[in-house]
């Protein structure tokens, strides 16, 4: 005997779903932005110079008009906050949210959880030509030539990539995957050839910018950066939905009415500009566009557009966590920022691919 549900009984099951997951990510958003708020705090305290959060505050305050709360007392303290830490949080949160969205669409596009931007050879470009600058001594623009040169370097590397992968008016993810591999390797050599031309000064130069840094940031750069990486992420939360449904498979998302190709086209220009505009003012900075939007995905699930959003928070807030280790962790001394995030990026990488193996017998 076959006994048949009320509609009225079985049809709140989904809106329920729903709710509880409006819920989760609206907590999500609000744990994160509350997180970027206290880690700004404590981020701006920080230092050879330590400043309360109450003194924080209030210069905020003071900058906003109201007369609330004590400034800092230390001579050198307002110029501090506002001109060396406060610019530099700035671009933590441009540079950590670009490359954390820039990793999420590139994961989409990819349908892999272990795509980042460096597979279409945006980080390696962009090391050779600014080591070319540095090797070279291309003053043309000042002291922006280098960044410069790294901009135009990973836009440039990216199109190439675009070009050698694409036949008879497509192009396929796994050729792409390996003309970035290709590509990436000839830019490892030419950057080899270039420390081997270049003094000591331009070896250890080119270097240092490898490692990535936040050092030196101004609020001149993150005038710069940030428009781009608003144009970006404004970008790839356009195609949030279209990304949803290349997650089905790219012959159901063409039924769908999805130009899988002039997608892909687009989000791989929106990876390399978001990419190339964080990596020419701090160097290369790796894993934050693999480990952060998985993670974010760990929670929120695989709807892009909520992943985009909570990937820049969340990018935003592993960044300042990561420079304020590196500028404090060592007294009088300034840390690689790449460095930190590929040490934490790295065991979370062997943790993916054990995890991944023991739950699905890995990648297909």
């Amino acid at each position: 005997m076959t006994v048949t549900l009320p509609a009225a009984v079985a049809a709140p099951a989904a809106p329920v779903a729903d709710r509880r997951r409006r819920r989760r990510t609206a907590l999500l958003y609000a744990g994160l932005v509350l997180g970027l708020v206290a880690t700004t705090l404590v981020a701006g305290g920080s230092g050879q110079l330590q400043i309360p959060v109450q003194e924080i505050l209030g210069s905020i305050a003071h900058r906003l008009g109201l007369d609330v709360g004590p400034v800092p007392t230390h001579p050198r303290g307002e110029y501090t906050l506002w001109n060396v830490r406060f610019s530099r949080i700035a671009m933590a949160v441009v540079v950590g949210a670009s490359l954390a969205v820039a990793g999420a669409a590139m994961q989409g596009v990819f349908g892999n959880p272990l795509a980042e931007p460096s597979v279409v050879g945006v980080s390696s470009g962009a090391a050779v030509a600014a080591g070319a600058a540095i090797v070279f001594g291309l003053r043309f623009a000042g002291d922006w030539s280098i960044p410069v040169c790294a901009f135009a370097g990973g836009l440039v590397t990216t199109l190439l990539v675009y070009a050698l992968s694409r036949s008879d008016g497509r192009t396929e993810v796994v050729t792409l995957v390996l003309t970035g591999i290709a590509v990436n390797a000839v830019a490892s050599a030419l950057l080899a050839l270039l420390m081997f031309l270049g003094d000591t000064q331009a070896r250890e130069s080119i270097v240092f910018w490898q490692l990535g840094s936040l050092n030196g940031s101004r609020w001149s750069y993150v005038v710069v950066v940030a428009p781009l990486a608003i144009v970006g992420v404004a970008v790839a939360l356009a195609c949030a939905r279209s990304l949803d449904l290349l997650a089905l498979g790219e012959r159901s998302a063409r039924h769908l009415g999805v130009n899988v190709e002039a997608l892909r086209i687009l989000l791989i220009v929106v990876v390399a500009l978001l990419t190339a505009a964080a990596v020419s003012f701090c160097g290369i900075v790796a894993f934050v566009g693999l480990v952060v939007p998985h993670l974010v995905r760990m929670v929120t699930g695989p709807a892009h557009r909520t992943l985009l959003v909570a990937s820049a928070l969340a990018g935003a807030l592993v960044l300042i966590c990561a420079d304020t280790v590196a500028r404090t962790a060592v007294a009088y001394t300034d840390l690689p920022l790449g460095m930190l995030t590929s040490l934490v990026g790295g065991p979370f990488f062997f943790w993916l691919l054990r995890r991944t193996r023991r739950t699905a017998g890995g990648w297909a």
